[in-house]
């Protein structure tokens, strides 16, 4: 090769590495590492989400209508009857009108109407107490979406607890074949070996790499639910604590579904609404059979010209005349929708009922097994790889030896982990059950 084509391919190769650096040292600094505990991401999302915020000003907007409703119907004028000049007749038969002041409206004449409509058998009453219920169930809507919004949050972070540690677990172990990988090359490369372990540690790095790269995949779908639920800029990467992956097992002491069960029936935002449409179905009956009784109105009226006293005030009362239509429909409607929410709510009373006792149940199961497992195996377990892999870089330990065992470590270290993720999932799910805290 010429001095000069190979200065060029070695400037081309230099620039190579360089972008390659510049690219991940850009894509690094784009990213925001947040560093959070469960708490604080919580803390977060009660704080910035979007959805719980607008559904903060629904609950405003049925404060609005209760307010409305309380206002009373306004009065209403009516000015009729105005002429604006005096006809010929008028004049030559004297019948001449003074003027207001001055000589401000002679000869007119002018009829005003005050009307005001008086609500009758209580309706205003019945349509507040209406809004009320509305404004009420827009705040056990909010709770329910609480209740569903906080539980995927806390799923998600769960989620992101056991990749993470997960990943940490297949990081270690990449570092260390490969760190036999190159002690085998080089036994390799003066002949002490055999080439084909070397090929396989290569295959086992390769196995363990793909897999942590799909774990990354993994940890990448979480983080962008997360980002969206906790209203965290696009760019931003959370790593959370693991201290509280597993919960605080002291809080179940004494736990017994029955007691479960009356928690849930009486604070399950659901079942409140569900209480609340019997509620309010029942006020709409009650509200419908007020429209069948007509409201009344009274008005008063100025007349001025318009017949034998110049000058004449009178008053009068007008009334529906309930023949034809007492509002049967509506009456009707509001019945059969009472009906049915008596229905929906003892739907929901054994819905609740059976949730919680299976989601006990779930949960006396997961933490029957995690309490199984010896507290002290999974130190034993690493202690032991570490022991298994000296010997076998001392080649005491054959290569079939030490992948068979190699593989059981990477199972039981999963099944330990997706223990305490499921105990920790179920117990999050059986809050979400019964709709407190435990």
């Amino acid at each position: 090769m010429k001095p000069s084509h190979f200065l060029v391919s070695v400037f081309f190769l230099f620039l190579a590495v360089s972008t390659r650096t510049l690219s991940a040292q850009s894509l690094q600094t784009s990213t925001d590492t947040l560093h959070l505990t469960k708490p604080q991401a919580e803390k977060l999302f009660l704080e910035k989400n979007l959805l719980l915020l607008a559904e903060r000003l629904n609950i405003q907007q049925s404060e609005a209508l209760v307010m409305q409703a309380r206002l009373w119907p306004n009065p209403s004028v009516t000015v009729e009857e105005v002429n604006l000049w005096a006809t010929p007749n008028q004049l030559s038969l004297g019948e001449e009108l003074p003027p207001y002041f001055s000589n401000f409206g002679r000869n007119r004449q002018v009829a005003i109407q005050l009307e005001q409509v008086l609500l009758t058998a209580g309706k205003r009453r019945k349509l507040i107490a209406i809004e009320e219920v509305s404004r009420d169930m827009s705040v056990s809507y909010f709770e329910e979406l609480l209740r569903n919004l906080k539980v995927e949050v806390r799923r998600s972070l769960v989620e992101l607890q056991y990749l993470q540690l997960y990943q940490t677990v297949f990081d270690s172990q990449i570092s260390q074949i490969r760190q036999l990988l190159a002690s085998y090359e080089r036994q390799a490369t003066i002949g002490n070996i055999n080439r084909a372990e070397v090929v396989r540690l290569k295959a086992l790095v390769l196995e363990l790499t793909n897999e942590s790269v799909d774990l990354q995949k993994q940890i990448h779908d979480i983080q962008r639910e997360l980002i969206v639920m906790l209203n965290l800029p696009a760019t931003a990467y959370i790593v959370l604590d693991t201290a509280d992956f597993v919960p605080d097992l002291a809080r179940l002491e004494g736990i017994s579904a029955s007691s479960l069960l009356d928690r849930a029936l009486s604070s399950r935002p659901d079942l409140v609404l569900a209480r609340q449409e019997v509620t309010f179905q029942n006020r709409q009956l009650s509200y419908q059979q007020a429209l069948r009784k007509p409201d009344l109105t009274l008005g008063v009226n100025y007349d001025r010209g318009g017949n034998f006293l110049k000058n004449f005030v009178g008053f009068g009362v007008s009334v529906d005349l309930p023949v034809f239509n007492r509002n049967q429909g509506n009456i009707k409607f509001a019945q059969l929708g009472l009906e049915r929410a008596g229905v929906l709510r003892n739907d929901k009373v054994k819905q609740v009922e059976a949730e919680v006792v299976n989601s006990f149940k779930n949960l006396q199961t997961n933490l029957s097994f995690y309490n199984s497992i010896d507290p002290a195996y999974e130190g034993e377990l690493d202690q032991l790889l570490r022991s298994y892999t000296t010997n076998f870089r001392n080649r005491n330990v054959s290569m079939l030896e030490y992948l068979d065992f190699f593989e059981a470590y990477l199972d039981n270290k999963r099944t330990i982990i997706t223990t305490r993720k499921e105990l920790s999932q179920t117990y999050e799910e059986l809050q979400y059950i019964i709709g407190s805290e435990l």
